[in-house]
């Protein structure tokens, strides 16, 4: 039986967004601060000045298309061994990297997790693996997991034919196979919008359904403090923390990069493992 969090602050680019108590742990109820009222709930929703049309099809990172967390909590109570939103409540959390590789957001995460000896898990975009195929490459060489987040990062919800969420997938799988050797085993839809067909498309391509019950709100350019504080605040054992490393065109991620020292040494501080998915999962 799920119990609520207290009444607790999410940081977002005007300053802050009060979430407060709601039915289950991880969903929160934000307050619109431009028309005064409480929004849908949301974990990830944030509100955001319209960004540059970026080269794939949904990004960057777009508020309109994101599901309410209240969702992601109804898809894994339907698909309990397929949507995963978080590990055992144990000591351990997963950071999760959406959207790369690209030549500048990519490089830095990956020094930032090196100098701290961090594994994590990348949700990559398959044109932007054949845009970036070195960095992508350097992924896999330093241990981290590589998942599949689509060909073009559309919203895979609002696709009706079940032969286009299966092209995304296979497209982005078979260049990661091509420029890595491996298959991956995880997928992340864009913006974690789900149908029944995405899961059975996912479930076809024998691949988990990795959403998360963490959210930095990096995407809305906010500063390191302001991301680790996200995260820091919202970090439960067996969490799974969505950062971004790379965004739409003129989009900055600095803050992510930024927040990761913190975020790593606090998380050890308080005697967190940081994990790759599979490993939290313990997935084989």
């Amino acid at each position: 039986m799920c119990k609520p969090f207290p009444l607790v602050t999410w940081v977002n680019r005007q300053g802050s967004v009060v979430y407060g108590p709601s039915r289950c742990a991880t969903p929160y109820t934000a307050y619109d601060w431009r028309n005064r009222h409480p929004a849908v709930p949301i974990q990830h929703g944030g509100l955001r000045e319209p960004a540059p049309v970026e080269p794939h099809i949904g990004g960057p990172e777009r508020p309109e298309e994101h599901a309410p967390h209240i969702e992601h909590l109804d898809w894994s109570s339907k698909y309990p061994t397929e949507v995963i939103l978080h590990g055992p409540l144990r000591k351990e959390a997963a950071l999760t990297f959406d959207d790369g590789p690209d030549g500048l957001w990519t490089p830095m995460v990956l020094d930032a997790l090196a100098r701290f000896h961090v594994k994590a898990t990348f949700f990559v975009v398959g044109r932007r693996c054949e845009a970036n195929p070195d960095v992508l490459r350097r992924i896999a060489r330093e241990g981290h997991v590589i998942g599949n987040h689509s060909w073009n990062h559309p919203n895979l919800a609002k696709l009706t034919a079940a032969e286009d969420i299966r092209s995304q997938i296979q497209r982005t799988d078979e260049v990661i196979r091509r420029l890595t050797g491996i298959t991956p085993v995880l997928f992340r839809p864009p913006y974690g919008a789900l149908s029944d067909t995405v899961v059975e498309e996912a479930v076809k391509a024998k691949k988990k359904v990795i959403l998360w019950n963490v959210d930095s709100l990096d995407w809305m350019q906010l500063s390191g403090r302001q991301v680790a504080a996200n995260i820091l605040a919202h970090t439960r054992p067996g969490s799974i923390v969505l950062q971004h490393s790379a965004g739409g065109v003129g989009e900055s991620l600095q803050g992510s990069v930024d927040a990761l020292p913190v975020v790593i040494q606090t998380l050890r501080g308080r005697s967190y493992k940081l994990l790759t998915v599979p490993q939290l999962l313990n997935l084989k």
